[in-house]
């Protein structure tokens, strides 16, 4: 999805402690493509862990997250990049069509981010959708621990940023 863009990026993937032979496969791709950057957890810390050890060794301007199992949409990337270059400093992707199980995901969901929505004044349809863009000066000034990649939108809103949600492709 980037190459298609033309413009230089970096590709840093964390193995979160995973022992199904990924963190072989990055160290291997790490020395064919010149783009990756493999950070090598040695046992699963958890998603905000693994988020904040990206973001630790990310060096471009703007930083996106996306999980590896890609129920998010790759091609989706150059949209949230065009929205942060309008001057945005978060793009949030909104899973608006979600393919996940209505009585164990969906609800769950909606009712959270209602709730979420009401207590922290920040209104977002979707604050679970690990597509995100952030300009890399909101995320400096954000310190994670614990479960806090479930907030960081509400985080980068304390912080003053500038924030859109757009709606993005899901899959099962």
């Amino acid at each position: 999805a980037m190459r298609k863009m033309e413009e230089s990026f970096e590709l840093v993937l964390v193995n979160d402690g995973s022992i199904d032979g990924s963190g072989e496969v990055l160290k291997r791709l790490s020395s064919e493509v010149p783009e990756l950057v493999c950070v090598l957890l040695r046992k699963n810390y958890g998603q905000t862990a693994a988020m904040a050890a990206g973001f630790d060794n990310s060096n471009g301007d703007i930083v996106l997250t996306l999980d590896g199992d890609l129920q998010n949409d790759p091609n989706d990337i150059p949209k949230l990049i065009a929205e942060i270059n309008l001057g945005y400093d978060l793009i949030c992707g909104w899973r608006f069509d979600r393919k996940d199980k209505l009585l164990n995901r969906k609800i769950p969901s909606k009712i959270a981010n209602k709730l979420i929505a009401k207590v922290t004044g920040l209104k977002l349809h979707d604050y679970g959708c690990s597509l995100k863009a952030f300009k890399k000066e909101i995320i400096d000034d954000i310190k994670l621990y614990g479960e806090l990649h479930r907030f960081l939108p509400v985080l980068a809103n304390i912080e003053g940023a500038r924030i859109k949600e757009i709606k993005v492709n899901h899959r099962s």
